[in-house]
């Protein structure tokens, strides 16, 4: 079994990514697999202090702002990341396609720019495999009114959900390391067919 294996779980707010990511480390720990979890942003101690600036309901940044504080704590983050690269699992709850879906395709910011900075933060780090989990509007809704804490995120209009969405799914397109969850199915379902694919990427990597 190989450590070298860097698995993101993506998606909108109320897709289960996070409660997905959870289950998974939960089953990883009680397997005594060792491995490492964390947020974007957040994460890294720096990181998880622009969190608080970026999702602060008060907050009322430009689009560029916004872009720039999501990058400057990648930034921190791959510093730590990368003390475990190559040595433990990694799992990511978001990181560079959510950058892209919710930036590019939902605030239109231009992609080449998108592009160049994550590339100059990442350098040699890579991504071995992507969670995509899906939701529908309703569904997506429901989940929202549930929390008993919502963020800058958590109240933006529908449309720019399905926007961003469509922006994962454009991203996710013919990609081989891709695997798309339809969280309006079953938890048991997608939860077997998480774990199965996991337990696949330990073998193959």
């Amino acid at each position: 079994m190989s450590k070298n294996i860097v698995i993101v779980f993506e998606g909108i707010e109320g897709s289960g990514k996070t409660f997905h990511i959870n289950y998974v480390s939960k089953y990883l720990r009680n397997k005594k697999i060792s491995h490492i979890k964390i947020r974007e942003p957040g994460g890294s101690k720096n990181s998880e202090k622009i969190r608080k600036i970026i999702l602060d309901k008060k907050s009322n940044f430009k689009k560029s702002t916004d872009l720039l504080l999501y990058f400057a704590a990648r930034s921190e983050n791959i510093e730590y990341l990368n003390k475990f690269y190559k040595k433990k699992i990694i799992l990511i709850d978001r990181f560079t396609d959510s950058t892209i879906a919710y930036q590019h395709y939902g605030m239109g910011i231009n992609l080449e720019i998108i592009e160049k900075i994550n590339n100059y933060i990442l350098k040699n780090f890579k991504v071995n495999f992507t969670f995509l989990n899906v939701v529908n509007k309703i569904n997506m809704k429901n989940r929202l009114k549930k929390r008993k804490v919502l963020n800058r995120y958590d109240k933006f209009k529908s449309n720019f959900y399905s926007k961003v969405q469509k922006g994962y799914l454009k991203i996710a397109k013919n990609k081989k390391n891709y695997e798309i969850i339809d969280s309006n199915l079953s938890v048991k379902l997608n939860r077997d067919k998480i774990i199965n694919k996991i337990n696949k990427l330990i073998k193959w990597f």
